[in-house]
């Protein structure tokens, strides 16, 4: 960690897509992020992430994120290791980092890993210094200080801008509000989620055997919800079951 006046200026800057809101229940599917040493961005890491359940279409749509797209890429069972490799021991920082720590640490916990952070966030830097009537949103801090964000909801774009926009805050309010800038304990309690049910897994097994649909993942690792969205994404794409499954 460096500090330059008290000011934090090396951190890693990240940002996640994901299917949802739920960190138990959603999955990610992008993480971006820049590691900034002295002020001055020094690497990248960016990459996409296979789910192992159907895209929803309001995510294709804000993202531009295809099923195509992520036909080839890999699971977050061997991203996210690479990304928490990549961290380091670094504090590090988001706009609304605690959605985007929530998803990683729950990942990662999967995975057996931990993720205990200090970390910056800028859309609180921007609550507590900006004039009230402003958006603080990530895409009006960008026009407020001339970012270019060429590809908005995507994560590397927006792990960048967000880097770009805490070097302008910090110019702008640092001095005046050095409180709200110094880095936080995050802390993030994970739910616990409740397993496919004996009569989601029977039926989900009809769908897909009904529908000839190879799926790739063991549908005994899916969560209630999970299995509730599988099933509903099938019914929704292909129909339902023309005879009543065996019980």
């Amino acid at each position: 960690m460096t500090k330059k006046n008290g000011m934090i200026t090396s951190f890693v800057c990240f940002d996640i897509e994901t299917t949802g809101l739920s960190p138990e229940e959603d999955h990610i599917i992008e993480i971006g992020a820049v590691r900034v040493k002295e002020g001055k961005i020094t690497e990248y890491f960016n990459e996409l992430i296979k789910p192992p359940l159907p895209l929803p279409e309001n995510i294709i749509k804000l993202t531009g994120i295809t099923e195509e797209m992520l036909a080839n890429a890999r699971t977050a069972a061997e991203v996210v290791p690479n990304f928490l490799e990549f961290t380091g021991e670094d504090i590090i920082m988001g706009h609304n980092i605690m959605f985007d720590y929530s998803f990683i640490k729950v990942s990662a916990g999967r995975l057996g890993h931990s993720f205990e952070r200090e970390g910056i966030d800028t859309l609180k830097i921007s609550r507590g210094t900006i004039p009230e009537k402003e958006s603080k949103s990530l895409g009006s801090l960008c026009n407020r200080y001339n970012v270019v964000n060429p590809s908005a909801h995507r994560a590397f774009h927006d792990a960048k801008a967000t880097a770009m926009v805490y070097a302008y805050m910090c110019n702008e309010f640092f001095d005046s509000h050095s409180d709200v800038f110094k880095p936080q304990v995050l802390s993030y309690k994970v739910k616990k989620s409740q397993p496919i049910t004996a009569s989601q897994k029977n039926y989900l097994n009809d769908l897909l055997k009904y529908h000839k649909i190879e799926y790739m993942n063991s549908i005994d690792n899916l969560t209630r919800s999970e299995a509730s969205k599988l099933i509903d994404s099938i019914i929704l794409n292909k129909g339902r079951l023309n005879y009543k499954p065996a019980t």
